[in-house]
């Protein structure tokens, strides 16, 4: 079977009976909580919520349907990562803030595998953590310099360690690797049965859904959408990559298209070449990032950034797919795993993420004009959400919680700069990730050029 372009591999496999199917909500236009946004975000923050008040009232809209942006569309990596690095944390709040959100995020992914089994899907997490593949020496010195970074901060074998080549290759027989670095921080899941999972929790507490509402504007205390006015003590804006389409939030956050594909299901002979017997998420240390997961039913997801972003931060279903991302995937999946160069590619999908300048994550509120969001996880949400989740419904009920001292907690970034500055500087620093990758496939060293410039833009 070969999906349509643009649906994704997720889309197509979630059972019938795990959709959530929310009822119309009742007509009253006043709640306590008003929630933009039925990704994962928005999720799990009502469930939070209603968890620890249930006499809170709290309706979450939704412009299409649930699980329609990211939440519902990545590449299924349930990860400790954070899009910040710990050094750039450190900076700004000091070293041991920096480690206790790393542990954060360490107990956040448990907390996801924690929910799935409680609610009875425990086949939608996978804990078989994370192999970062060296396959040249510029990328193992990145990494390595990783490695190093946790060690400063405090993290040992048991959080992150390096593996030979054979071990690697053991864990994830891809071609060229000459080591790894592997953290068990991480479960492959598969997104969208996640949101909806969350989605139903939620239902099941009380909170209201609506989807096919626009929201035109956020202001305090209200949002403007297209069934009218919508009052409540509290708004809380998540829409992430669909920021940008909202009244006076054009500059807030960058959208930024990552594209995947998908194979058909693999043969037993196909992964006994191949290894991710342990389902371990991979990836390796090239500039222009790419990522991939063995699925439930034995295929290969794989997806990658690369894409163009669009002027004036457009999101358009056509920027879903580009014939060019859809091959160039294709060939770095034939040059990791040559084995499968012949196997059908069933789907090819992608979905819009959101990058704030300074390329740091926040959660916020302000209780005197009730505005709450949170955002901007480059890529690295779908744990990500769930700690935003808990933290902005303490911050919503004033609970005591230690989760409102981590440094990302009223964290805000400066705005991106108008067009067509930020089109071209976007697209130029994805231009220099293609040519520093060719340049170390070519020499397999550094390049010290184009990968000086992006890792220089990337720190500022």
């Amino acid at each position: 079977m070969v999906s349509a372009p643009g649906r994704s591999l997720w889309a197509d496999t979630v059972p019938d009976d795990e959709h959530a199917r929310p009822d119309p909500p009742p007509p009253t236009t006043v709640v306590d909580v008003a929630i933009v946004g039925a990704g994962l975000t928005g999720l799990w923050t009502a469930w939070y919520l209603a968890r620890q008040d249930p006499t809170i009232r709290i309706r979450v809209v939704e412009r299409e349907h649930i699980g329609f942006g990211a939440s519902g569309r990545n590449g299924g990596w349930s990860s400790a990562l954070l899009p910040m690095g710990l050094d750039r944390i450190a900076a700004r709040a000091g070293p041991a803030a920096a480690t206790r959100f790393q542990r954060a995020m360490y107990d956040t992914v448990r907390e996801i595998e924690d929910f799935v089994v409680a609610h009875g899907h425990p086949d939608l997490f996978h804990r078989g953590g994370t192999i970062d593949l060296a396959r040249s020496a510029p990328e193992e010195e990145r990494l390595r310099d990783t490695l190093a970074t946790y060690r400063r901060f405090g993290f040992g074998e048991s959080d992150h360690r390096w593996l030979d080549a054979s071990e690697a290759r053991t864990v994830c027989g891809a071609t060229k690797v000459g080591g790894g670095l592997f953290t068990p921080h991480c479960g492959a899941v598969h997104p969208l049965r996640l949101t909806h999972a969350v989605a139903r929790a939620a239902l099941g507490a009380g909170v209201e859904i609506q989807e096919g509402v626009t929201v035109h504007a956020v202001h305090e205390h209200r949002l403007d959408t297209s069934h009218g006015t919508i009052t409540a003590d509290v708004v809380v804006r998540a829409t992430e990559g669909y920021t940008s389409g909202l009244d006076g939030e054009r500059r807030t956050l960058l959208p930024l298209y990552s594209l995947m594909i998908a194979t058909e299901p693999l043969p037993a002979e196909i992964w006994s070449e191949i290894g991710l017997a342990g389902r371990s998420t991979f990836a390796d240390a090239r500039h222009e990032v790419v990522y991939g997961q063995r699925t439930a039913d034995d295929r290969i997801a794989l997806g990658g950034r690369g894409a163009p972003y669009h002027f004036g931060s457009a999101v358009r279903p056509d920027f879903d797919t580009d014939g060019a991302i859809r091959q160039r995937l294709i060939d770095t999946l034939g040059d990791m795993f040559p084995c499968i160069r012949e196997a059908s590619v069933t789907h090819h999908w992608g979905g819009v993420l959101a990058a704030p300048r300074d390329w740091q994550c926040g959660v916020r509120y302000d209780r005197r004009t009730g505005l709450a969001s949170a955002g901007g996880y480059v890529g690295d949400g779908v744990s990500t959400t769930n700690l935003a989740g808990r933290t902005l419904a303490a911050l919503i009920t004033g609970s005591d919680d230690d989760l409102l001292t981590l440094p990302w907690v009223g964290h805000r970034s400066r705005r991106w700069e108008p067009e067509p500055l930020r089109w071209l500087g976007v697209n130029a620093l994805g231009r220099a990730a293609r040519l520093a990758d060719r340049n170390e496939q070519r020499t397999d060293s550094g390049s010290r050029v184009w990968g000086r410039v992006v890792d220089a833009v990337r720190r500022s």
